[in-house]
């Protein structure tokens, strides 16, 4: 645009200077009429002028305006006659050509004493004594009186032109806003998904990126459908797989001896392997879905009540804490209970009065903290901790899960467990795991 403008300025500006030029030039050929007009040849060997009033300038020493005529043939002679406005100067003219042009005039490059460029038209007239020799007749401006309004109109113009490029500016970018609009607007859509707020693009798009948006949502319905199968093919697996592990345990469990206790034993080691790689895959299929958002208070109210239940031959305090934050989890439902459920059950295990459990806002991920009054956890093996396959009692509600599988599965989310001193004089865990935007 910017180029445009320049491109446009340069070619209004010489098309007025050259426009500035012509008039000049057509002025300079009125006023050698008027001299052809004025000129008389009086014997027995002298030229007369009428005087000229058609420009006043003619009679202003150095004005820039100016006449001469010259006497050509055998004896030629410069300036027999001139404009008052040459003063002392004299115009130095080339040879005269034989002839000139039909128009007749003849446009001649010419300096004053000074150096100045001059704009110069000539011709050469035979007045009608016979006696009268050849003349030439010069009128000439200085190309300085182009000067000031050529910059006048430059000014002007470059004035008009900062005006038309401001406003195609602000018209240029009203047009871009408006046409980004939609841009935008399908940017959040996608910030949306990505944050697993929706499931799908929503929103009204102009015809051009409506095909898009179908196309996208078509696909994320495919990826949906792709990861509920994945899903639901894992539940299937795990069930075909418990129901012969069961039959197995159950089989030695009615046995003695050796063979029985390594049944048993290989039997809990698979449920475990089982329950830890299905998990995984459950959980990566989660990351990958989109629109996944689960309330966390809810879950941790009904886990604590079950808690409460679980451990009610112990008179155990299960407690959420009163300034846990309403937040949601960027993840599926069944595994915030099953990462909660076998952290709470692990504390209520070691705690020996009370359970609090909180969840803040830290980092842009929820954390939960679940605090116990227990023996706590030495130093040295709160790493090791995560690292052991730990069996829990099955019948539990929101157990089946070691801690090395909480830390795979919190991980897999993108989040982070850790074992600390609690407050309350025993261990704290804490899970830190994606939260979800707002509704």
């Amino acid at each position: 645009m910017l180029l445009a403008i320049g491109l446009v300025g340069w070619g209004l500006r010489a098309l007025f200077q050259d426009h500035v030029t012509q008039q000049l030039k057509a002025q300079l050929v009125m006023q050698l009429d008027h001299l052809s007009a004025s000129v008389d040849w009086v014997p027995p060997g002298s030229i007369s002028v009428s005087p000229m009033t058609t420009d006043p300038r003619l009679a202003q020493p150095l004005s820039g305006m100016y006449w001469q005529i010259d006497r050509l043939g055998t004896a030629p002679q410069a300036a027999v006659a001139r404009s008052r406005s040459l003063w002392d100067q004299v115009l130095r003219l080339p040879t005269a050509p034989a002839s000139y042009p039909a128009s007749g005039y003849n446009v001649l490059p010419l300096q004053d004493a000074q150096g100045n460029e001059l704009l110069t038209v000539a011709r050469t007239l035979q007045l009608p004594e016979d006696d009268a020799p050849l003349l030439r007749l010069v009128v000439a401006g200085d190309k300085a009186l182009l000067a000031e309004p050529l910059q006048r109109f430059t000014r002007m113009l470059l004035i008009a032109l900062g005006m038309l490029a401001l406003g195609l500016a602000v018209a240029v970018a009203v047009q871009l806003q408006l046409a980004l609009r939609p841009l935008k607007l399908l940017r959040a859509r996608l910030g949306d998904v990505r944050s697993g707020a929706v499931g799908q693009l929503e929103g009204s798009f102009p015809l051009e990126l409506q095909p898009l948006v179908n196309e996208f949502n078509y696909v994320l319905q495919e990826n949906a459908d792709m990861v509920q199968r994945a899903r639901t093919q894992a539940g299937n697996l795990a069930h075909a797989v418990h129901t012969p592990l069961s039959i197995l345990a159950n089989a030695a469990a009615q046995q003695q001896g050796p063979l029985a206790s390594l049944v048993q034993e290989q039997v809990a080691s698979a449920r475990r392997q089982v329950d830890y790689h299905l998990a995984r895959a459950r959980a990566a299929a989660a990351v990958r879905a989109t629109g996944l958002r689960t309330p966390v208070l809810a879950p941790l109210q009904a886990l604590l009540r079950t808690m409460r239940r679980l451990h009610t031959e112990r008179d155990l305090s299960f407690e959420l804490a009163p300034q846990a934050q309403d937040l949601a989890f960027r993840g599926e439902e069944q595994d915030l209970y099953e990462l909660l459920g076998n952290l709470i059950d692990n504390a209520g295990k070691s705690a020996l009065q009370r359970v609090v459990v909180d969840v803040q806002l830290s980092l842009g991920q929820a954390c939960f903290t679940v605090d116990d009054d227990g023996p706590g956890i030495p130093e040295a093996e709160r790493e090791y901790m995560f690292q052991r396959g730990v069996q829990l009692d099955e019948q539990r509600a929101g157990s089946g899960l070691g801690l090395s599988i909480v830390r795979t599965l919190a991980e897999t989310y993108g989040g982070s467990v850790q074992a600390q001193v609690s407050p309350l004089g025993g261990a704290r865990l804490r899970l830190c795991l994606p939260v979800a935007d707002a509704a």
